[in-house]
């Protein structure tokens, strides 16, 4: 009886993964903006009904939420039945990887379309929507708004080239004052190398000029003494 209940258990779980990964397929393209439109006015590949678009995403997302917690369950009722072997602890264990899989891939496709409707939001934020109000945007509004975007590049590329200019011009500058300093440097260098030639040859002129006041006084001191002499005699 446990073993017939098992098999039934194991039927439904197999029929139910082959269920959500169809599903997943289907979400992953609604998810990444190929079949928003559920077939309803898009042309050449551009969503023209994104509203409908989003209620059926979430529609489906609801689904598949509600088959993966329908497959947790019959997991969960496998694994309460008793142990009837290695073989079936092993189908078990690889019943949850994939619905461990599962659940990745469908929390993944639900980021990516995240991310998705936020850069088309941020995209249109310049206000591009219909009369009514509701956001839809045609293949040449999108075209616009990445020209936008494409010029907003193109300035921001520019101003940065303007930096960049400055940036050399003053290197040019700085490098310009650096070898003035070096000029001065150098010419401060070689007039205080000239100071010890002038100091020694004032040194020279002072000794030369106590040798000719010595040389004056020693004469004036002998005729001094010669007119005494002559004087007295």
């Amino acid at each position: 009886m446990g073993g017939s209940s098992y098999d039934v258990l194991r039927k439904q779980a197999r029929s139910l993964e082959n269920e959500i990964d169809l599903k997943l397929v289907a979400f992953s393209k609604i998810g990444a903006g190929s079949g928003g439109g559920g077939g309803s006015g898009g042309i050449g590949g551009v969503d023209t009904s994104p509203l409908l678009g989003e209620h059926v995403f979430d529609s489906l997302s609801e689904e598949i939420e509600q088959m993966l917690e329908k497959l947790s369950s019959l997991n969960e009722s496998m694994s309460d039945l008793p142990a009837s072997g290695a073989a079936a602890m092993h189908t078990l264990q690889r019943h949850r990887e994939i619905l461990q899989g599962y659940r990745q891939e469908f929390n993944k496709i639900c980021a990516n379309h995240t991310m998705r409707i936020e850069r088309e939001e941020l995209l249109r934020g310049s206000g591009l929507a219909t009369s009514s109000g509701s956001p839809s945007i045609s293949g040449l509004s999108r075209r616009e708004m990445y020209l936008k975007e494409s010029g907003h590049l193109s300035s921001a590329s520019h101003l940065v080239n303007d930096q960049i200019n400055i940036a050399i011009e003053t290197r040019d500058h700085l490098h310009a004052q650096r070898q003035a300093f070096k000029r001065l440097q150098t010419r401060f260098n070689d007039i205080s190398n000239r100071f010890p030639l002038i100091s020694s040859l004032i040194q020279r002129i002072n000794i030369k000029k106590r040798r000719d006041s010595l040389i004056l006084g020693a004469v004036i001191g002998f005729c001094v003494i010669l007119l005494l002499l002559y004087a007295f005699n």
